[in-house]
Protein backbone atom coordinates (compact mmCIF):
# COMPACT_ATOMS: atom_id res chain seq x y z
CA UNK A 1 0.00 0.00 0.00
CA UNK A 2 1.28 2.99 -0.96
CA UNK A 3 1.16 5.64 2.13
CA UNK A 4 2.83 9.72 2.57
CA UNK A 5 6.05 9.45 4.67
CA UNK A 6 5.75 10.18 8.36
CA UNK A 7 6.66 13.47 8.45
CA UNK A 8 4.22 14.77 6.14
CA UNK A 9 2.08 16.95 8.86
CA UNK A 10 -1.03 15.01 9.78
CA UNK A 11 -0.59 12.11 7.35
CA UNK A 12 -2.73 9.75 8.99
CA UNK A 13 -5.87 12.09 8.20
CA UNK A 14 -4.99 13.25 4.39
CA UNK A 15 -7.54 11.95 1.83
CA UNK A 16 -6.51 14.98 -0.57
CA UNK A 17 -3.31 16.12 -2.25
CA UNK A 18 -2.80 19.09 -4.58
CA UNK A 19 0.59 19.57 -6.46
CA UNK A 20 2.05 22.56 -7.65
CA UNK A 21 2.99 22.19 -10.79
CA UNK A 22 6.49 23.75 -12.20
CA UNK A 23 9.28 22.96 -9.76
CA UNK A 24 7.42 19.65 -8.45
CA UNK A 25 6.07 17.95 -11.25
CA UNK A 26 7.53 19.79 -14.22
CA UNK A 27 11.38 20.51 -13.97
CA UNK A 28 11.93 24.14 -14.75
CA UNK A 29 15.38 26.58 -15.11
CA UNK A 30 14.21 30.61 -15.59
CA UNK A 31 17.57 30.97 -16.25
CA UNK A 32 17.49 29.77 -19.66
CA UNK A 33 14.45 32.32 -20.32
CA UNK A 34 15.99 35.23 -18.98
CA UNK A 35 19.47 34.08 -20.99
CA UNK A 36 16.93 33.92 -23.97
CA UNK A 37 15.24 37.38 -23.72
CA UNK A 38 18.87 38.79 -23.76
CA UNK A 39 19.79 37.37 -26.89
CA UNK A 40 16.89 39.78 -28.52
CA UNK A 41 19.46 42.61 -28.06
CA UNK A 42 19.34 45.93 -26.13
CA UNK A 43 15.76 47.02 -24.89
CA UNK A 44 14.80 50.64 -25.21
CA UNK A 45 16.05 53.73 -23.06
CA UNK A 46 12.97 54.55 -20.75
CA UNK A 47 12.10 57.97 -20.34
CA UNK A 48 11.95 59.89 -16.62
CA UNK A 49 8.03 59.50 -16.66
CA UNK A 50 8.76 55.92 -16.48
CA UNK A 51 11.10 54.90 -13.85
CA UNK A 52 10.40 51.56 -13.08
CA UNK A 53 13.25 48.68 -14.52
CA UNK A 54 12.87 46.51 -17.04
CA UNK A 55 12.98 43.57 -15.02
CA UNK A 56 9.73 45.06 -12.50
CA UNK A 57 7.55 45.69 -16.08
CA UNK A 58 8.18 42.62 -16.87
CA UNK A 59 7.17 40.81 -13.31
CA UNK A 60 3.99 42.89 -13.63
CA UNK A 61 3.79 41.78 -17.85
CA UNK A 62 3.95 37.95 -16.21
CA UNK A 63 1.40 38.27 -13.04
CA UNK A 64 -1.37 40.14 -15.98
CA UNK A 65 -0.57 36.68 -17.96
CA UNK A 66 -0.47 34.67 -15.38
CA UNK A 67 -4.03 35.98 -14.40
CA UNK A 68 -5.55 36.16 -17.04
CA UNK A 69 -5.37 40.00 -17.32
CA UNK A 70 -3.92 40.06 -20.65
CA UNK A 71 -3.89 37.55 -24.17
CA UNK A 72 -0.57 35.94 -25.05
CA UNK A 73 -0.89 38.27 -28.41
CA UNK A 74 -0.96 41.22 -25.52
CA UNK A 75 1.81 39.82 -24.35
CA UNK A 76 3.97 39.60 -27.37
CA UNK A 77 3.13 42.65 -28.44
CA UNK A 78 4.58 44.60 -24.98
CA UNK A 79 7.29 42.56 -25.05
CA UNK A 80 8.12 44.15 -28.52
CA UNK A 81 7.73 47.42 -27.86
CA UNK A 82 10.55 46.79 -25.60
CA UNK A 83 13.25 46.04 -27.66
CA UNK A 84 15.11 47.91 -30.16
CA UNK A 85 14.79 45.09 -32.58
CA UNK A 86 11.60 43.96 -32.41
CA UNK A 87 11.89 39.87 -32.16
CA UNK A 88 8.68 37.50 -33.80
CA UNK A 89 6.24 35.75 -31.92
CA UNK A 90 7.73 32.74 -32.61
CA UNK A 91 11.22 34.12 -30.72
CA UNK A 92 9.23 35.64 -28.25
CA UNK A 93 7.20 31.92 -27.02
CA UNK A 94 10.73 30.10 -27.43
CA UNK A 95 12.14 32.36 -24.97
CA UNK A 96 9.42 32.27 -22.53
CA UNK A 97 8.97 28.24 -22.95
CA UNK A 98 12.84 28.27 -22.34
CA UNK A 99 12.55 27.85 -18.97
CA UNK A 100 10.56 24.32 -19.07
CA UNK A 101 12.85 21.73 -19.17
CA UNK A 102 10.00 18.52 -19.23
CA UNK A 103 8.05 16.47 -17.10
CA UNK A 104 10.24 13.34 -15.85
CA UNK A 105 8.62 10.36 -16.46
CA UNK A 106 8.37 8.72 -12.66
CA UNK A 107 6.92 11.05 -11.68
CA UNK A 108 3.91 10.71 -13.70
CA UNK A 109 4.41 6.68 -13.04
CA UNK A 110 3.67 8.24 -9.06
CA UNK A 111 1.38 9.95 -9.30
CA UNK A 112 -0.75 6.79 -11.34
CA UNK A 113 0.27 4.98 -7.88
CA UNK A 114 -1.09 8.11 -5.71
CA UNK A 115 -4.44 8.46 -7.60
CA UNK A 116 -4.98 4.72 -6.01
CA UNK A 117 -4.88 5.84 -2.80
CA UNK A 118 -5.37 9.49 -2.13
CA UNK A 119 -7.63 12.38 -4.50
CA UNK A 120 -5.34 14.09 -6.33
CA UNK A 121 -5.13 17.68 -7.44
CA UNK A 122 -3.13 20.22 -9.46
CA UNK A 123 -2.80 23.92 -8.73
CA UNK A 124 -0.68 26.05 -10.91
CA UNK A 125 0.85 29.39 -11.44
CA UNK A 126 0.82 29.42 -15.26
CA UNK A 127 -0.04 31.20 -18.50
CA UNK A 128 -1.92 30.24 -22.15
CA UNK A 129 2.15 30.22 -23.76
CA UNK A 130 3.67 28.02 -21.25
CA UNK A 131 0.48 25.65 -20.98
CA UNK A 132 0.43 24.93 -24.91
CA UNK A 133 4.12 23.92 -24.99
CA UNK A 134 3.39 21.59 -21.73
CA UNK A 135 0.05 20.08 -22.63
CA UNK A 136 1.11 19.42 -26.11
CA UNK A 137 4.33 17.55 -24.46
CA UNK A 138 2.20 16.15 -21.96
CA UNK A 139 -0.46 14.19 -24.80
CA UNK A 140 2.48 13.25 -26.94
CA UNK A 141 4.71 11.77 -24.24
CA UNK A 142 2.32 10.05 -21.52
CA UNK A 143 -1.60 10.28 -23.34
CA UNK A 144 -3.12 11.99 -21.58
CA UNK A 145 -5.62 14.09 -23.35
CA UNK A 146 -5.42 16.99 -21.08
CA UNK A 147 -4.60 16.97 -16.67
CA UNK A 148 -8.11 16.41 -15.82
CA UNK A 149 -7.29 12.94 -17.25
CA UNK A 150 -4.79 12.43 -14.58
CA UNK A 151 -5.97 15.04 -12.10
CA UNK A 152 -9.76 15.12 -10.60
CA UNK A 153 -9.71 18.92 -11.20
CA UNK A 154 -6.68 20.95 -12.26
CA UNK A 155 -6.61 24.47 -11.81
CA UNK A 156 -4.76 27.10 -13.87
CA UNK A 157 -3.97 30.57 -12.44
CA UNK A 158 -4.93 32.20 -15.82
CA UNK A 159 -8.31 29.78 -16.01
CA UNK A 160 -9.45 30.91 -12.98
CA UNK A 161 -8.12 34.65 -12.72
CA UNK A 162 -6.68 34.06 -9.44
CA UNK A 163 -2.98 33.11 -8.65
CA UNK A 164 -1.11 31.52 -5.36
CA UNK A 165 -0.54 32.84 -2.70
CA UNK A 166 -3.53 34.66 -2.57
CA UNK A 167 -6.43 33.51 -0.17
CA UNK A 168 -9.02 33.41 -2.50
CA UNK A 169 -7.43 30.84 -4.80
CA UNK A 170 -7.02 28.76 -2.18
CA UNK A 171 -10.65 28.82 -0.94
CA UNK A 172 -11.83 28.66 -4.26
CA UNK A 173 -10.16 25.74 -4.57
CA UNK A 174 -11.08 23.94 -1.58
CA UNK A 175 -15.26 24.69 -2.61
CA UNK A 176 -14.55 23.60 -6.27
CA UNK A 177 -13.10 20.93 -5.26
CA UNK A 178 -15.23 19.80 -2.32
CA UNK A 179 -12.34 19.30 0.04
CA UNK A 180 -11.85 19.84 4.00
CA UNK A 181 -8.50 21.36 4.29
CA UNK A 182 -7.89 19.11 7.51
CA UNK A 183 -7.93 16.07 5.02
CA UNK A 184 -5.79 18.14 2.08
CA UNK A 185 -2.33 18.33 2.07
CA UNK A 186 -0.69 21.40 -0.65
CA UNK A 187 3.04 20.24 -2.10
CA UNK A 188 4.37 23.58 -3.08
CA UNK A 189 8.12 24.66 -3.69
CA UNK A 190 7.22 28.09 -2.69
CA UNK A 191 7.22 28.84 1.09
CA UNK A 192 5.09 31.73 0.50
CA UNK A 193 2.70 29.59 -1.17
CA UNK A 194 2.69 27.09 1.30
CA UNK A 195 2.24 29.50 4.36
CA UNK A 196 -0.63 31.10 2.66
CA UNK A 197 -2.36 27.84 2.23
CA UNK A 198 -1.59 27.25 5.65
CA UNK A 199 -3.26 29.94 6.94
CA UNK A 200 -6.65 28.50 5.98
CA UNK A 201 -5.97 25.41 7.31
CA UNK A 202 -4.62 22.96 4.57
CA UNK A 203 -1.44 21.38 5.52
CA UNK A 204 1.35 21.92 3.49
CA UNK A 205 4.70 20.84 2.65
CA UNK A 206 7.45 22.91 1.43
CA UNK A 207 9.31 20.83 -1.38
CA UNK A 208 12.87 21.89 -1.43
CA UNK A 209 15.41 22.29 -3.74
CA UNK A 210 17.05 18.34 -3.73
CA UNK A 211 13.94 17.16 -3.19
CA UNK A 212 11.81 15.00 -5.10
CA UNK A 213 7.89 13.94 -5.10
CA UNK A 214 9.14 10.14 -4.90
CA UNK A 215 10.58 10.53 -1.59
CA UNK A 216 7.60 11.70 -0.33
CA UNK A 217 5.73 8.15 -0.47
CA UNK A 218 6.30 4.63 0.82
CA UNK A 219 5.32 1.24 -0.46
CA UNK A 220 4.15 -0.82 2.35
CA UNK A 221 3.96 -4.71 1.71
Amino acid sequence: MLQLVSHIPHHNSIRNIIFDFGGVICDIDISLSEHKFKEFGPVKTFSAGSPEAPSLIFEKLVDQLETGGISSRDFRDTIREHYLSAPSDEAIDEAWNALLLGIPRHRIRLLEKIRDHYHIFLLSNSNEIHYRKYLHAFRQKFGYRDFSKLFEKAWFSFQVHMKKPEKEIFEFVLSDGGLLPGETLFIDDTLIHIESARRIGINGYHLQQGTEITDLFRIQR
